[in-house]
């Protein structure tokens, strides 16, 4: 049957095809291409995961401050799903990322009856039974819950009760304390998972580690050996430090390293270079958002004095930045 669209209405079919919320409104991470590993040093909070869905009538919350990798984790098991690297229980499993906005509409099933698409995407997900959603910014359950007059809350409370339903949510500390904390009902059905932020020396490891999958995305490669990119990677991390950042706007470790890594490949792309050099680097500190303007003066004297030899090889003229 033909999707069929006339004020945010949608025609229903009873099996897993194109028609299907899941596969219509979903991102299914399980069989998303990772060139790395999406969750390098969590293995913890990986495992812990893991556990709470493998206990009956338990779900998992994913709560930290923003910018600290709680998507990755969720990513992380599903990488390690599509190696084979999990629990028997759930070898196969498709962790499948939806958001709350697209459930508010509703379908009209074939014989013309009207239905909320959560309690579709709900029946999906239990006929399905190798299934675990996984809501970012799950508090918006309960916002949307009260603006859109849908009851998303109470929907899952029942399946997720039952076990027939398994969720990952992640939020952060404020918006957990200021929207979950208060239904004790609906966490009773979770387990809370604190993720917290790394420490330089990991995100020193994530960096190293990621750096491929950017390279493979922006198809530029870093022209240095191991060493000197871990060098490099080390300034990023140290520029970017708790007290240099730029008050609720320079985010957390590994995010505000991974984007300044990332704009110096930008800086390349942009340049239709092949690879990035310490010109782009240069470039991206100048040119950093998420620290203080006098902490870029400070670190880019560092970076000048620390990478003299490269900047004078590759002749950079540091006056025009």
């Amino acid at each position: 049957m033909d999707d069929v669209f006339k004020d945010e209405v949608l025609t229903f079919d009873d099996d897993l095809n194109k028609n299907s919320i899941l596969e219509k409104y979903g991102e299914n991470l399980s069989t998303k291409k990772y060139i790395t590993n999406p969750a390098i040093a969590r293995d913890d909070e990986i495992e812990k995961t893991i556990l709470t869905m493998l206990t009956p009538d338990k779900s998992a919350i994913l709560v930290g401050k923003a910018g600290i990798g709680k998507t990755a984790i969720v990513e992380g098991i599903a990488y390690k799903i599509q190696k084979n690297d999990v629990p028997n229980a759930i070898k196969g499993y498709d962790i499948i990322k939806v958001n709350t906005s697209s459930l508010l509409g509703k379908y009209v099933n074939e014989y013309g009856d009207e239905e909320l698409r959560i309690s579709v995407l709900l029946k999906e997900v239990e006929k399905a039974s190798n299934v675990i959603l996984f809501i970012d910014e799950i508090h918006t359950l309960v916002i949307e819950s009260r603006n859109s007059g849908i009851d998303f809350v109470n929907a899952f409370k029942p399946a997720l009760s039952r076990g027939d339903v398994k969720v990952i949510g992640a939020t952060t500390v404020d918006e957990y304390n200021q929207y979950l904390i208060r239904d004790k009902a609906f966490l009773r059905r979770f387990e809370k998972i604190d993720v917290e932020e790394p420490s330089a020396q990991t995100t020193v490891k994530i960096l190293m580690g990621t750096y491929p999958k950017i390279e493979n995305q922006m198809n530029v490669k870093l022209a240095y050996s191991s060493y000197v990119i871990e060098n490099i990677m080390k300034f990023i991390v140290d520029m970017t430090s708790e007290y240099k950042r730029v008050y609720e706007l320079g985010s957390r470790y590994p995010d505000n390293a991974l984007s300044l890594l990332s704009k110096a490949f930008s800086y390349a792309k942009f340049d239709n270079s092949k690879y990035v050099t310490f010109k782009h680097f240069y470039k991206a500190i100048m040119n950093c958002q998420s620290v203080y303007s006098d902490v870029i003066k400070k670190e880019a004297e560092k970076f000048k004095v620390q990478f003299k030899d490269f900047l004078e090889k590759e002749n950079v003229d540091l006056n025009d930045y």
